[in-house]
């Protein structure tokens, strides 16, 4: 069922979710698969920030480019281009990606699956009571049995810097969506969104200066910011490292000026802010229950959202998945968090045992372990688990193994010049590894095994038995085992 609401309806569902991104509708599905009723409210698509205007948009973008890369760099492929991107064949690659801004296959989906859909802004009113406000103004009031499910994501940080957000800047949003291509793109910021963004439009022509405070892939391993810097310099991008932008100000022809704290002027056709993100948690009723506006919401480990003296609210029927309780703000987390939560939520309903010690079905240990990310950059960057840092600031006592993967067989047949490191960082104490991370060309396909091996906290001595493929980039497996044998 779909509805924008009607005045007075008063429904019942076994579990309401707020938000029908990626984790909201898998928190449904699970719900239903356990045979208890589901609804969702959503106030704008139904499929989210990572269908329209984040991870499928933006790789849609980036794929051209690593393709025409990719032939460049293998001869006899390298011969047969006959030209540069076509940007306009680019963009409508992007548009179907995003079928074009129209979430009705979603929707169908919701109610193949027999999820409600209510459209419009939910807001916890009282003990599992959602009222939902339509377009049309009118208002309906949902009750949960169960649960009730906060699931609406992060939005883009607007750092507080005199006129930026005056200056109407694009955040990720806007840069996915784009229908063309800015002659001149300032981006604030170097993490995985300004890093990507500046990879696909200096691809497609922009020219693009990165303004970076903190560093380039801050929370990676040092070795993947320095290997994307090197090669978005070799695009033609401007990176500024240690830069603070002081003001912004759009003038009268559209131009953006952009104030730098050591006094020197930039001006770009637009600019993107992609400097962090904040939980959308405004405006859904949060002070009802006690709770901050606004504010990441604090959950435990089977994702039910504490007070502030850290007793589940209410006594346990609120729920936190994704992006709004800051455990990893990344898609498949997201939806890994929305399965234990739905398993979690029919459990309880059903007087079942609750799974929750550390591998349990019921929570989500990998967050806190785990997490796998790809920045799908020129090199991309792969990685699972700790850095060295993080690993050594958490106490353990660690081995830090690195391999040149250009010197791997498969490397080379890859192609010509492969330039790129790979990093496996092993707890000595159990002598498993805690994290891992791979730079090159095409490493994103070459991450899950490394995610197994950490998850499953493989001991070293039976990985050296997983023999790799020759000749595959895999091989790095072998060396970086035979490295640390050594």
């Amino acid at each position: 069922m779909v509805t924008d609401t009607d005045t007075g309806t008063d429904t019942t569902y076994d579990v309401i979710i707020i938000g029908a991104g990626p984790v909201g509708e898998n928190v449904a599905d699970r719900v239903r698969q356990g045979g208890l009723s589901a609804a969702v409210v959503e106030r704008e698509l139904v499929g989210g920030e990572c269908s329209y205007w984040a991870c499928i948009p933006t790789k849609a973008l980036l794929r051209s480019g690593a393709a025409l890369r990719a032939a460049r760099q293998v001869p006899g492929a390298r011969e047969a281009l006959t030209g540069s991107l076509d940007v306009a064949a680019v963009l409508r690659r992007r548009d179907d990606f995003a079928s074009h801004w129209n979430d009705q296959s979603q929707v169908s989906w919701l109610g193949q699956a027999g999820v409600s859909l209510y459209r419009g802004r939910g807001r916890i009113t009282s003990t599992r009571v959602v009222e939902v406000t339509g377009g049309n103004g009118a208002t309906t009031v949902l009750n949960a049995r169960h649960a009730v499910v906060i699931a609406t994501g992060s939005g883009a940080l607007i750092p507080d810097v005199a006129g930026l957000r005056e200056a109407d800047p694009w955040t990720n949003r806007e840069a996915a969506a784009a229908a063309a291509v800015p002659g001149r793109l300032a981006i604030l910021g170097g993490g995985a969104v300004a890093s990507e963004m500046a990879t696909a439009f200096a691809e497609l022509g922009a020219s693009v200066t990165m303004l970076v405070r903190d560093g380039v892939l801050p929370r990676a391993e040092p070795f993947a910011g320095d290997l994307v810097v090197d090669s978005l310099r070799d695009a033609g991008v401007s990176v500024r490292l240690g830069t603070e932008t002081t003001s912004v100000q759009r003038g009268p022809d559209g131009t953006v000026h952009i104030g730098l704290a050591d006094g020197e002027q930039i001006e770009a056709d637009e600019i993107l802010v992609a400097a962090g993100r904040v939980p959308r948690t405004q405006d859904i009723g949060l002070d009802t229950v006690g709770l901050t506006p606004g504010a990441r919401l604090e959950v435990d480990d089977t994702l039910r959202i504490l007070a502030a003296d850290g007793a589940p609210v209410g006594g346990g029927w609120l729920y936190a998945a994704g992006d709004v309780n800051g455990r990893a703000l990344l898609t498949h987390q997201g939806k890994y968090q929305a399965r234990a939560v739905g398993d979690v939520i029919v459990a309880r309903a059903k007087g079942e045992p609750v799974q929750d010690g550390r591998w349990g079905r019921h929570v989500a240990t990998a967050d806190q372990r785990a997490v796998p990310q790809v920045v799908f950059t020129d090199p991309e960057i792969a990685s699972v688990g700790l850095t060295a840092a993080a690993a050594a600031a958490a106490g353990l006592r660690i081995r830090v193994v690195d391999q040149d993967l250009g010197a791997v067989q498969g490397s080379t047949l890859h192609a010509d010049g492969y330039r790129g490191q790979a990093r496996m960082v092993v707890d000595e104490e159990r002598q498993v590894i805690v994290g891992f991370t791979l730079a090159g060309p095409d490493v994103a396909e070459l991450l899950h095994a490394a995610t197994i091996a950490v998850v499953g906290e493989v001991p070293l001595d039976r990985l050296w038995h997983a023999i790799p493929a020759f000749p595959t980039i895999s091989e790095v497996w072998l060396r970086l085992l035979e490295a640390y044998g050594r």
